[in-house]
């Protein structure tokens, strides 16, 4: 045995390796074979130079001889994890692993997404590959139009794959900005620089294509025919999930589901565990669309009460006056218009809509004919101080 006779292992690896640097594949195959099965723990080279050649001679291998490769790269990559633990990412083996499954159609559907799914649980960081982040969504919408996964299971699923996605290109992002403020600033990149930045933007389009990708296989699964009876489904048991709440709520809203019931629930639902001056203005326009404009003033008011810029607190007064006012009920209209005017002094609109209601009422004002053209008075006075 070679694993005895370390000479033999040594010499014999020696001129295995030479042959797979200088790229004599076919050459080098046997005895890196050799090595790696009599002396597995002599070298890593080992290992590394053997997925060369095997990658090499996968490439215009057929029928059997293409399924024997493929199955002694397999063992290759797990015989790397069990002798070189150390050295070797359990993770990134397992995400070779299943491409190579899911690339050259072996084991079933269910198989293989599980071989990507531990993949991506056993190290996120490290599978970054778009094709192999597709394949793993593909899959999985695969077997759930097969009946074998739910629907909220590929949300899930699509949810966690956009984010690692604008992850990935965020920090791709990140890396290219200066490089190419350096470019614009006229100074030439070094050429390791200029590699970076056009790895990067290779990256980024493979990321923006896999991303479209993902969003079309998705399709037609994520409109109202499915959104509405999986969230009426699933409301009761997660009505106090605030993540869920929230995915669910700009979901339906996305798609225009929201002339269903179950949006104003979910909607609803956020806001009282999570309430917002943004919330309660949605809701309160919701209730308005359904002709409950008790109910919609309600959620203007608090509304109002948590917006904290000024700028969009005005606009909610403005609001509130304008319904009041469209009511026939001057009195609040100007209540209201005059807080949305403490709030944002320069608001011509709500000084001319003062005007129009004192010189609408002004017959309704004072008992004789100088009474009631000193409302037009004050009427222009509003009007004035638009200019």
């Amino acid at each position: 045995m070679l694993q005895a006779q370390s000479g033999d292992c040594a010499t014999k690896a020696a001129l295995a390796y030479d042959d797979a640097k200088a790229q004599r594949y076919d050459q080098a195959y046997q005895p890196l074979m050799e090595v790696k099965n009599e002396c597995p723990t002599y070298s890593l080279a080992t290992f590394q130079y053997l997925d060369r050649v095997l990658k090499h001679k996968l490439e215009n291998a057929q029928g059997a001889e293409k399924n024997k490769l493929i199955e002694e790269n397999i063992q290759l990559m797990n015989e790397r994890l069990k002798h070189f633990p150390n050295k070797t990412n359990a993770a990134e083996v397992q995400g070779d692993i299943a491409w190579l499954k899911y690339e050259n159609g072996i084991g079933t559907k269910e198989k293989q997404f599980k071989a990507f799914d531990e993949a991506y649980k056993g190290s996120p960081e490290s599978f970054t590959s778009p094709k192999r982040i597709y394949a793993y969504f593909s899959l999985l919408v695969d077997l759930q139009d097969e009946g074998k996964r739910d629907l909220q299971d590929v949300f899930e699923l699509y949810d966690e794959i956009i984010g690692k996605i604008e992850s990935e290109e965020n920090k791709l992002a990140e890396m290219l900005a200066p490089l190419v403020e350096k470019q614009e600033a006229g100074t030439k990149l070094s050429a390791q620089e200029a590699k970076l930045a056009e790895n990067a933007e290779i990256n980024l389009s493979a990321y923006s294509q896999v991303k479209g990708s993902v969003n079309a296989k998705l399709g037609q699964r994520a409109d109202c025919d499915n959104l509405i009876p999986l969230y009426n489904k699933d409301f009761e048991e997660k009505k106090g999930d605030v993540q869920w709440l929230r995915i669910a709520s700009e979901r339906l809203s996305q798609k225009d589901c929201t002339e269903d019931p179950i949006f104003f629930k979910v909607s609803e639902a956020l806001h009282k565990a999570e309430p917002s001056a943004k919330s309660a203005m949605y809701l309160g326009q919701l209730a308005e669309a359904e002709g409950k404009s008790s109910q919609a003033m309600k959620y203007y008011n608090e509304s109002a009460e948590l917006e904290t810029d000024p700028g969009d607190k005005a606009r909610v007064y403005m609001r509130i006056a304008n319904n009041y006012r469209q009511g026939g009920n001057f009195s609040q209209a100007r209540s209201f218009y005059r807080k949305a005017l403490q709030t944002n002094p320069s608001n011509g609109r709500a000084y001319l809509h003062i005007a129009n209601m004192y010189a609408q009422s002004a017959n309704n004002c004072g008992d004789n004919p100088f009474d009631k053209r000193a409302v037009y008075w004050l009427a222009a006075d509003y009007a004035a101080r638009v200019v």
